[in-house]
């Protein structure tokens, strides 16, 4: 009987195996994955069968809600300023982006960037102080440490007079966050979402977003989660330079959409009836997009995004991210951007925070830097911004990192400025932010053992990163 159910077992196992290799067949990227998948699956099935279930495809079939697709979503935001335009209009395509995110380009805002922790959560916890309906909370990463606290307090108060708190993290990113984090928060009424994914193969894919929207008349995205090391408090990364983003204009109700579909895939709730669709104009009239991308949408809209800003650029495409491992479609625009004559920039951080990714860049650099691409590595401590600028044209500020995991697995959003005085003020920070940088000088063979080693063999994990 024993002997009767192993047989069995190993026989389902090979089906299974077979079953996953003709799914593979049919989604991989490129043949040369479909290829290496077929081989581990029918090679070695007690193996790859568990980790293709976790990792081998980048579409999230299970997400509940899509701007595309869902007429209830549609219905609930009819009211709020899509159809005001630009009243001038960017001299840039924006088509790709629109078509990206299944939303319009928007007039009547304003875009400001937050440089750095102190004045990035000064900003958020004076928005909270000021709110007087609702607050709407996500981060990727929630520590509780001295800035855990008091943003929990700043919500908890929120919550107890009487302002409607809701509050949603990743379950990879805060996995170490405790218990009573959560705890505390419930019990001053603010509503906190589940945290963990609906389905237990779905680990793979993150929601790498960092959301705060008040009232739906103001809202922050970018690059920081909540943590000290955010503050620059952590003595291992010291100084830690990040970049956020203040908007205000109907830009606030496309980002409020985003958390509308992410709240609703973590709760089930419907929610948009609750909410402001109204946001009120700013004298600023800049033209602004919000760009949300992820595993949910038919196409690979992360990925979309850095390949229609790189094609956007006339004169000059400078990009900022602390991960550089780019698919080969990127990498390829890159390239031929800068074989084009035009400035290509990219700035990324010399400290490390994730050594496979870090040592996997270097993979790339070689063929980037013959192209002409200039890479700047920054060394005054952590650089975490993720900053797209194009041209004197427009600029954007978001999650997005310029790797696979942004590209297609990960839940992101940009905020996009199409207006040359945003364009400025972000041109004006990266240039100090090259001054605070050395320009990569060095071809891979002159690197140290372990990056000349270590490179190559991290550049196979390339997909996961």
């Amino acid at each position: 009987m024993t002997v009767t159910l192993s047989v069995l077992a190993l026989l389902a196992l090979q089906v299974l195996a077979v079953l996953c290799a003709w799914r593979a067949i049919q989604g991989a990227r490129t043949p040369q994955g479909a290829v290496g998948w077929v081989v581990a699956l029918l090679a070695a099935p007690y193996v790859s069968v568990l980790i293709y279930l976790f990792l081998g495809h980048h579409r999230y079939h299970a997400y509940l809600v899509s701007r595309r697709s869902s007429a209830r979503v549609i219905d609930a935001v009819k009211q709020f300023a899509l159809a005001r335009g630009p009243s001038i209009r960017p001299s840039v395509n924006t088509e790709p982006f629109e078509k990206i995110a299944a939303l319009p380009v928007v007039g009547g805002n304003a875009l400001i960037p937050l440089i750095d922790g102190a004045e990035t959560f000064g900003a958020i916890f004076d928005a909270i102080d000021q709110a007087e309906r609702y607050v709407l909370v996500q981060f990727f990463i929630v520590h509780n440490d001295r800035i855990g606290q008091s943003f929990c307090d700043k919500l908890s108060a929120a919550a107890q007079r009487g302002v409607t708190v809701r509050f949603m993290t990743d379950a990879v990113g805060s996995k170490g966050l405790s218990h009573s984090f959560y705890q505390t928060l419930r019990a001053a009424g603010v509503q906190v979402a589940d945290p963990r994914p609906k389905h237990r193969f779905a680990l793979n894919f993150r929601n790498h977003r960092k959301t705060v929207i008040v009232d739906g008349v103001v809202g922050f995205t970018g690059g920081l989660n909540v943590g000290d090391e955010y503050m620059g408090r952590d003595p291992t990364f010291g100084a830690w330079r990040d970049t956020h983003v203040k908007l205000v204009g109907p830009v606030v109700s496309q980002l409020q959409l985003a958390y509308l579909e992410d709240w609703h895939w973590s709760t089930a709730e419907q929610i948009a009836s609750e909410l402001n669709w109204d946001a009120p104009l700013s004298d600023a009239d800049m033209a602004g997009l919000v760009v949300p991308t992820g595993p949910g949408d038919e196409l690979e809209t992360g990925g979309l995004f850095f390949f229609s800003a790189i094609a956007a650029a006339q004169e000059r495409i400078w990009i900022a991210s602390p991960y550089c491992v780019p698919d080969t479609d990127i990498l390829s625009a890159l390239k031929h951007a800068a074989l084009s004559g035009k400035d290509v920039r990219l700035l990324v951080p010399d400290v490390i925070d994730h050594y496979i990714p870090w040592l996997a860049a270097f993979a790339y650099f070689d063929e980037l830097r013959e192209a002409g691409v200039q890479i700047w590595r920054y060394t005054e401590g952590f650089m975490h911004q993720k900053v797209v600028l194009v041209d004197d044209t427009f600029a954007a500020i978001g999650t997005s990192n310029l790797d696979n995991r942004s590209f297609r697995l990960n839940f992101e959003v940009m905020a996009v400025g199409f207006d040359t005085a945003f364009t400025a003020q972000v041109a004006g920070f990266l240039e100090q932010d090259f001054a605070r940088a050395h320009l990569l000088e060095k071809d891979l063979s002159e690197q140290p053992l372990r990056i000349r080693v270590g490179a190559p063999i991290s550049r196979l994990f390339a997909p996961l990163l």
